[in-house]
């Protein structure tokens, strides 16, 4: 169940810190949104292997395009003081050709991605969504698994882009973009298809 416990008072990155601390693991996931407290308990089988199989065919492209790494969650993204962003995936810049300092914040991810689940809908759509267009993320994915598409986001966008058949990434200065038919993708993630 994904929750939000922002009613009850205005959450500080300290209060979260201090949950974070204490937690037993990796979950629940705690994340903090100009004080409002998100709470994510440990992924379904489907989201991780949704989460897992989409990393692994991003990590092939970043790595021909040299762009730098992507990261899988927990991990924290330092958009903005005072907030805490633990996203699915997410994809970190390579200074000069070179991996960044792997234990330094990550203020500018190039690309974010969340898996939707049904209890984390809302705050992956609107609550993260418009926190990360107002912190200028180049572009976010939110991947439906029920409904077999990816909604992207740019900084701008008042609607999202429903990719359902080909989703194409290009991020600035690549030669070639990110293909990824989606149909295939969510074909190769379903329950019973065959092992890659």
């Amino acid at each position: 169940m994904y929750m939000s416990a922002a009613r009850k008072h205005h959450w500080t990155i300290e209060d979260v810190e201090v949950l974070v601390e204490k937690r037993a693991g990796y979950h629940p996931r705690y994340e903090l949104v100009d004080g409002e407290l998100l709470v994510t308990p440990a992924p379904s089988g489907t989201h991780q292997r949704i989460a897992v199989e989409l990393a692994f065919r991003l990590r092939q492209y970043i790595a021909r395009e040299r762009l730098g790494e992507i990261r899988l969650g927990p991990g924290e993204i330092k958009l903005v003081a005072g907030n805490r962003f633990e996203p699915d995936i997410f994809v970190v810049p390579g200074v000069a050709g070179r991996y960044a300092r792997a234990d330094d914040p990550v203020p500018h991810p190039l690309l974010i991605c969340e898996v939707l689940s049904a209890s984390s809908a809302r705050h992956d759509r609107i609550t993260k969504r418009r926190a990360y267009q107002r912190h200028d993320v180049p572009e976010y994915w939110v991947v439906d698994p029920n409904a077999h598409a990816f909604e992207v986001w740019r900084p701008t966008d008042d609607r999202a882009q429903l990719v359902d058949t080909v989703l194409l990434w290009r991020p600035e200065g690549c030669s070639e973009p990110f293909t990824l038919d989606v149909t295939r993708f969510f074909a190769d993630v379903a329950d019973g298809a065959p092992l890659a």
